[in-house]
């Protein structure tokens, strides 16, 4: 079993926050020598890393040396990793692998005392594939705040009037313009009533406000679909969870109509489809076959004079302590599914006239299928 190495903190490091599923603001090792677990723990939080993992060994700081560190006139950041090289020394590691986001400054160091360190992405990311039943807890909750904050959206949406505006028909609600700000602002409140933060950029856009990743900005049209995509994150886990529905108020365009019938069919036959074993290739393939046989462009035939028509993306891609993680759904998705795995699953078209209808659920890969994490309706009203 080769030794592992992980230097950061548990708030931005996903593949500590796996194996140290607690919040930890400040950086920290976890290394894993001869099958053991080491993690460098300071008195502040000696108690937390006991309880939360009572299989590790604890090195307290001051016993590397940390008040005579700080006698010494070294700089904090200095010090900080002069604590690290001196845990790894003291446990013998030579070699390890290490995510591929550890620190270079770190890295350097440990290289300059003669440790060979070897940066393994899929293996770090393949111990996070299969969820704790803590993170999957956490997930089930950011989802359930995820159709809280959908429901926000759709609330204003009905509440909405066809009014006159600057670009053509317009949404309005209490006599004056719906925007991209007011919905954006209505699902963060309610996905913060349930314990999830969404952050400040997720998508409320039609045709009107752009393409791809564009958040939205200003009033919403009439009679065009609106894009909705929501990521919130639970707090007490980290753990995330991702949405997308497609609203239209008004007069239904049949491009639309169209776009949304075979949204729908993707989701049948790449549900059925799901499974260990399984490739994001093989599912994004069977889209893409689903898309390009009512003619439009995909992915895989590549655009046409237009960069955004059609089904310009992948299918989707994993879930859990990262938004976007493991296992890919598009054309580089070789890896097959494994139970246990999240998949956010977003098949959707786009016309350069109408706009575009996305829906996105959230799908827990189980022995012989799929469980659909996510409870909200598909339909364009709203």
């Amino acid at each position: 079993m080769p030794d592992l190495l992980i230097y950061a903190d548990t708030e931005r490091s996903a593949a500590l926050r796996h194996e140290v599923p607690i919040a930890i603001g400040d950086p920290f090792l976890y290394a894993e020598r001869d099958g053991r677990v080491a993690v460098q723990a300071s008195s502040l939080e000696r108690e937390r890393l006991a309880e939360a993992r009572p299989d590790a060994e604890l090195h307290d700081i001051a016993d590397l040396g940390f008040h005579e560190l700080l006698e010494s006139g070294m700089a904090r950041s200095e010090l900080e990793l002069e604590l690290a090289m001196r845990l790894v020394e003291r446990l013998g590691v030579t070699d390890a692998l290490v995510p591929a986001e550890f620190p270079l400054g770190l890295a350097d160091k440990l290289r300059a005392r003669g440790v060979s360190l070897t940066p393994d992405h899929d293996l770090f990311a393949a111990r996070r594939r299969s969820k704790a039943p803590a993170e999957m807890e956490g997930i089930r909750r950011a989802q359930r705040a995820a159709e809280a904050g959908m429901a926000a959206a759709a609330a204003l949406f009905r509440a909405a009037d066809v009014g006159d505006g600057e670009r053509g028909p317009t949404l309005h609600v209490g006599g004056a313009p719906l925007t991209a700000e007011q919905v954006r602002a209505a699902m963060r409140a309610a996905t913060r009533e349930l314990g999830a933060e969404t952050p400040p950029d997720v998508i409320v856009a039609s045709v009107w406000q752009g393409f791809g990743h564009e958040a939205g900005s200003g009033p919403l049209p009439a009679n065009l679909p609106i894009q909705v995509d929501l990521w919130p994150r639970d707090e007490a886990s980290s753990c995330w969870a991702d949405m997308t529905r497609t609203f239209l108020v008004g007069e239904v365009p049949e491009e639309a109509r169209r776009q949304e019938e075979l949204v729908h069919e993707v989701l049948r036959r790449t549900s059925a489809a799901a499974r260990p074993g399984v490739t994001g290739r093989e599912l994004h393939a069977i889209t893409c076959e689903v898309f390009e046989g009512a003619g439009y462009r995909t992915q895989r035939t590549g655009p046409g004079d237009d960069p955004s028509e059609g089904f310009q993306f992948s299918l989707g891609h994993g879930v859990g302590l990262e938004v976007h993680e493991d296992p890919s759904l598009g054309q580089a998705g070789r890896a097959p599914l494994v139970a246990g795995d999240v998949l956010a699953v977003e098949p959707g078209l786009w016309d350069r006239h109408v706009g575009g209808v996305r829906f996105e659920d959230l799908w827990l890969v189980t022995e012989d299928g799929i469980e659909n994490l996510t409870d909200f309706p598909y339909d364009l009203a709203p």
